[in-house]
């Protein structure tokens, strides 16, 4: 596994400043993010693997991971991938929101990097009963696994999300805090899942499209979005969110990176060397982001 150091601007104390922050671009550093009053901490943080080396990571992997399978109300049954860290005391928890593509390698090996951080990481497959045969991710290729998840209905989505926090913040070696993490769709729902879960310690969007305006009214949590630079189609998103946000006092803090695709931490090699700028600099402040806001910092 691949270590990178660096010193994260994040406050533990003082992120509330965020929702009075607006963007800028920092010359020559390839990010645009939202302004912050903070203090350095330094983070020692290890990199997801990429969708190339997704299952060398698992096949290697020394922490414990396992298929769940967990109640979600009104008779539904959910599959799920959970992983757990290797401390001595209780870890926070990080729901992983799968991409358009259902539950792949690459969301598990995701969630086995969240788990050597410190998090249980819990990955449900919210394609779970919907293929053939009542079969989930698995029971499609790619093409079939899109087709699902544009289909799916989002307040079932939202109820399976919230069987997956019950059941992960439940396990003896979790603790009630909990936070969402998704990738492009899973991004989206995300971010719309803190307009749903007034709980919600901490929302993760990697490269989703926001919501409209009056749903980020019910918003409790701060929100993180990492987006690569060439996205326009996401990207236009961003700026009506910050302005609401701001306006409704949110906390919404956000990273544009140059030169960096659509789905750049699954697709690492991409894009001349962007994506992988891209990763160095998104995943350690992720990292530490949720670190912050979970209170395991």
């Amino acid at each position: 596994m691949r270590d990178i150091r660096l010193t994260s601007l994040l406050a533990i104390g003082a992120l509330s400043c965020l929702s009075a922050c607006g963007a800028e671009r920092e010359a020559g550093a390839g990010e645009s993010e939202a302004t912050l009053d903070t203090m350095q901490v330094e983070v020692q943080v290890g990199l997801p693997a990429d969708a190339d080396g997704a299952q060398a990571r698992l096949d290697t992997s020394p922490r414990h991971g396992e298929w769940v399978k967990y109640e979600a109300g009104e008779g539904d049954s959910v599959s799920a991938w959970v992983v757990y860290p290797e401390r001595s005391d209780r870890a926070p928890v990080v729901i992983v929101i799968h991409e358009i593509y259902g539950l792949t390698d690459w969301i598990r090996a995701v969630a086995d990097q969240l788990a050597a951080e410190g998090f249980v990481a819990i990955a449900p497959d919210l394609l779970s009963g919907k293929g053939p045969d009542g079969g989930g991710t698995e029971s499609v290729d790619r093409d079939g696994a899109v087709q699902l998840v544009r289909g799916l209905d989002r307040d079932e989505v939202n109820r399976r999300l919230d069987g997956a926090v019950q059941y992960a913040t439940s396990l003896p070696a979790a603790r009630p805090e909990f936070a969402s993490m998704g990738f492009c769709w899973g991004g989206s729902t995300s971010f719309l899942y803190a307009t749903a879960q007034p709980d919600l310690d901490a929302a993760v969007v990697y490269y989703g499209t926001s919501p409209a305006a009056e749903p980020l009214a019910h918003v409790e949590a701060p929100v993180l979005g990492l987006y690569g630079g060439d996205d326009a189609r996401v990207n236009a998103t961003i700026a009506p969110a910050e302005e609401e946000m701001k306006r409704l006092e949110k906390r919404y803090e956000y990273a544009v990176y140059e030169g960096a695709g659509h789905g750049f931490l699954r697709q690492q090699q991409g894009r001349e060397g962007a994506n992988m700028r891209a990763t160095e600099q998104a995943w350690p402040r992720t990292v530490a982001f949720l670190k912050a806001e979970l209170g395991d910092g």
